[in-house]
Order: C-alpha cells, then sequence, then structure tokens
C-alpha cells in the first residue's frame, strides 16, 4: 500500500490569453512535469503535448474543448504523450510516428524501476528527485506499477515546413533534433510565438538521454538563435522572450562547442 497522499485533483490550470491555456500535473516530479497547451482556433483547437496519462487530459480539459482537436506530439518522450490516447486525431513527426502507436515498455513512475544510476544521472543533470516520479496518487486504487505510456492512433505525420491550419491560426512544423530525432516545434510567423516543446526550455536540457545527439542540438540551436521570436511556449519550465532565448542559446553553446 502506498503511503503517497490522494491527489485533490490532477491538474492545474492557467488561461495565458484568450486563445492559449496552460495546463501541468503538479503532483509530478520537475523532470517529468511536462507543460501542456491548448491553443483555441475558429476551426479546431491545438492540445500541444498531453502529459504522463497517469489521469485523464480530456476530463480535466472538457471546459476548454468545443470543437475538434489535434493532440501534438513535439516528441514521444512518455511525459509528453501519456494522453495522446484520449484523443482521435493526433500529429506527429514521421521519426517518431511509430513511437506513438507502439510506446511498448517506454516510462515507469517507479524509482526502483528506473536504478540507482539513472537516478544519479539525473540528478548531475539538474534534476534532483528522491523517490518515485509522483508525489500524489490521483485517486486511492492507483496502482505505480501498472502506469503504461497506452498506444495512440496516428493520423497525421508531418515534416519540417508543414502547416497546422486551425483556421484563424496558421503554424509552420520546425524540426528541431537534438533532444530526440523527431522532435518538432511550431511557429506562427505572424506573432512570433514558438512552441517549443523540448528542443528548448528555461531549465536544465537533456542531451545525453536515449535518441539525444550533441552535434545535432547544437545545429537545431543555432537555428533557434536566428528565429525572430517574441515569446517561446516550452514543454518545460516557464514561457520567455527573445533576450532570454539568446541567453539560453548561448549557454548552451558555450558548453558543447
Amino acid at each position: 500500500m502506498s503511503s503517497l497522499p490522494i491527489a485533490d485533483r490532477w491538474f492545474e490550470v492557467k488561461r495565458i490569453n484568450d486563445d492559449i491555456t496552460l495546463l501541468w500535473e503538479p503532483h509530478v516530479v520537475p523532470l517529468m512535469r511536462c507543460n501542456i497547451w491548448h491553443v483555441r482556433g475558429r476551426d479546431r483547437d491545438l492540445m500541444i503535448d498531453t502529459g504522463m496519462g497517469i489521469a485523464s487530459l480530456r476530463d480535466a480539459a472538457q471546459h476548454l474543448i468545443h470543437k475538434d482537436i489535434t493532440a501534438v506530439a513535439t516528441h514521444t518522450h512518455s511525459d509528453h504523450v501519456g494522453g495522446h490516447h484520449e484523443f482521435a486525431h493526433t500529429l506527429v513527426h514521421e521519426l517518431e510516428a511509430d513511437n506513438l502507436r507502439a510506446p511498448g515498455d517506454a516510462g515507469t513512475l517507479l524509482a526502483s524501476v528506473l536504478g540507482g544510476d539513472q537516478i544519479r544521472r539525473y540528478h548531475d543533470a539538474g534534476y534532483p528527485f528522491d523517490g518515485d516520479l509522483i508525489t500524489a496518487l490521483p485517486h486511492a486504487d492507483y496502482l505505480m506499477s501498472d502506469y503504461r505510456v497506452r498506444a495512440a492512433t496516428v493520423t497525421e505525420i508531418v515534416n519540417e515546413g508543414n502547416i497546422v491550419d486551425i483556421g484563424n491560426r496558421h503554424f509552420e512544423v520546425l524540426h528541431l533534433p537534438g533532444h530526440s530525432p523527431g522532435s518538432i516545434g511550431l511557429w506562427e510567423a505572424a506573432s512570433g510565438t514558438l512552441f517549443s516543446g523540448d528542443a528548448i526550455y528555461d531549465g536544465p536540457l537533456l542531451d545525453e538521454v536515449e535518441g539525444a545527439d550533441i552535434p545535432t542540438y547544437v545545429r537545431t540551436m543555432k537555428r533557434l538563435r536566428e528565429l525572430p521570436v517574441q515569446v517561446v511556449h516550452a514543454g518545460h519550465d516557464p514561457s520567455f522572450g527573445r533576450e532570454r532565448l539568446i541567453a539560453l542559446v548561448d549557454a548552451y553553446l558555450a558548453k558543447r562547442t
């Protein structure tokens, strides 16, 4: 029997503006606490990443969902695609489409499964945690050992330069590999808005996890530095503007080049 408390609610919700709402899982440790972005469009909405899949994102976001929705996978790590199975229309880069269809044994909540060596590597990378990956349970009968990322139907496969059109807003797909082979961002040039996934965020960047590649990440960082960004809504941690983007990129390049 787990000694963890039962959460009053699993998701927190913050409205950013008329079109954008942030959802997150406060009882997930920071390493795996993904930013989930709901973007309202005239013709359809976007749910950019879907968190761990521990509790129903669709239920938690029901008050936001008034039309068809596309669940975007900025990449297919377990903290970003756990809720994709709840949505009929999904979008993913071609290099990671198979991961969304068949996640296999990806993901665990248990420190005992991660192992001490892996936990120490995360600690050294800037993400210390002392135990399991959640600090509360979604309900009393929840078993952490049963956690799995569920397979999702892939309905839209994208590449660099494809356009995601939601009616009144149009986002260009940017292929931003380095953290993972099929990492993407959604770029709206008209507003200078970038949804960056884990290509860049204002926290310790993980470039030595499975599937990551540092030379590729360096090229992505150099590309991001040239983007005329006004605001970055990232896969983790707070949003930021162009000045902070340049500082984060320059710090990464100083470390890796």
